[in-house]
């Protein structure tokens, strides 16, 4: 195993954003700019392609944007395209599938 980090990972910044808005559907673009470790400007075109992609919804709340996971869509790729978008969160992010099953939460539909 090396001892640098390896300059490339298994999943996207798609894949990346999608996580934290799902764990956190309140969390701020600067905030999942810092997590994913990319510019606060690429996080707004990832959020505005899986947004148009329908993979999520964004609704203002007062100054901030509540964010609504589809997680019943399919994955993109034809290689994973008989999988969901909830397998996927479930696998990285299992709390939020455990602790959010009714799709009147913010983060399941």
């Amino acid at each position: 195993m090396p001892d640098r980090p390896s300059e490339w990972t298994f999943l996207t910044n798609h894949a990346h954003v999608l996580f934290c808005v799902a764990q956190d559907p309140e969390i701020r673009l600067r905030d999942v700019a810092e997590a994913v470790g990319i510019t606060e400007r690429a996080v707004q075109r990832i959020v505005t392609e899986l947004e148009e992609s329908g993979y999520i919804t964004r609704h203002r709340s007062g100054r901030r944007n509540l964010y609504v996971v589809h997680k019943n869509l399919p994955l993109r790729h034809r290689i994973e395209a008989h999988r969901q978008v909830s397998d996927l969160i479930a696998l990285v992010v299992p709390e939020v599938t455990s602790s959010s099953s009714s799709s009147s939460s913010p983060a399941s539909s």
